[in-house]
């Protein structure tokens, strides 16, 4: 019997997971934006018609209670709460996001989807950069979300499994932080000449380029989910106070944080 996954929300991430999971999977696409939920299924679905697979992706517009084996939310951090609750009736077996915050939406499906499989995935890359990392909360495990799991390995990602106190507490490290610092570095930064590059600052602007080139909305979630602005405010205060033998402290602490 196929299965049938109902990917909510047609975006970048929406599409690589509906894309990877077609192995195993048909899909249909629901959007708060019909003509982008419609866009994606008519991309994905002529690839598989390249590929001749009998695998079918389709858009639904417009309200729908229609069922389906899993289903996938790939919506914005700030929304998650309210998808779980208007989309879990919609889910037969399973139910699983990728929004890239794990404490809330593990908490959520377990009020709302008590008698779903549940995992909490989040893709450590953009989708431009699949396969990669992905973090993976099991949090009610079963062969559906099995099946998921084993076909996103298949696909060449790395999945390793945490806790959500254990992810969020890293996201404001390796998100939040580093991307308010570099932000930081880019404002700061004054225009020079190409000469007058070294090679922290050629790495640096390398850096700001794949910062810059995403969506700002993702990344002003992001900062207000994780709060890593301040943090880096106060490290760069320290820094700015410091007498010569605090700054040597402060050096010598920043080498031991790799």
């Amino acid at each position: 019997m196929t299965m049938e996954i109902l990917v909510v929300g047609a975006g970048e991430m929406g599409r690589w997971i509906a894309q990877t999971l077609l192995q195993s999977f048909d899909v249909t696409f629901v959007d708060r934006d019909d003509a982008i939920a419609v866009a994606a299924a008519e991309t994905i679905q002529q690839n598989i018609d390249y590929i001749s697979s009998d695998r079918t992706v389709q858009a639904i517009t417009g309200e729908t209670t229609a069922t389906f084996s899993a289903v996938c939310l790939a919506v914005p951090i700030t929304v998650i709460e309210s998808v779980i609750i208007n989309r879990a009736a919609q889910a037969e077996q399973a139910i699983f996001d990728i929004t890239g915050v794990m404490q809330t939406p593990v908490e959520m499906m377990q009020t709302h989807c008590q008698h779903l499989e549940r995992y909490s995935l989040h893709p450590l890359f953009a989708a431009e950069n699949a396969p990669g990392n992905i973090a993976f909360v099991p949090d009610a495990p079963g062969p559906v979300t099995d099946t998921i799991i084993d076909t996103i390995a298949k696909a060449g990602n790395h999945i390793f499994e945490t806790t959500p106190d254990e992810h969020d507490r890293a996201m404001q490290t390796v998100q939040a932080n580093a991307h308010a610092a570099v932000l930081a570095y880019a404002i700061a930064a004054s225009n020079v000449r190409d000469e007058f590059a070294t090679p922290v600052s050629r790495a640096l602007d390398d850096i700001v380029t794949t910062v810059t080139n995403g969506t700002p909305r993702v990344y002003q979630e992001i900062q207000t989910t994780f709060q890593g602005a301040d943090e880096v405010a106060t490290a760069a205060r320290r820094l700015a106070d410091a007498d010569p033998e605090t700054f040597e402290q402060l050096y010598i602490q920043a080498g031991e944080h790799i």
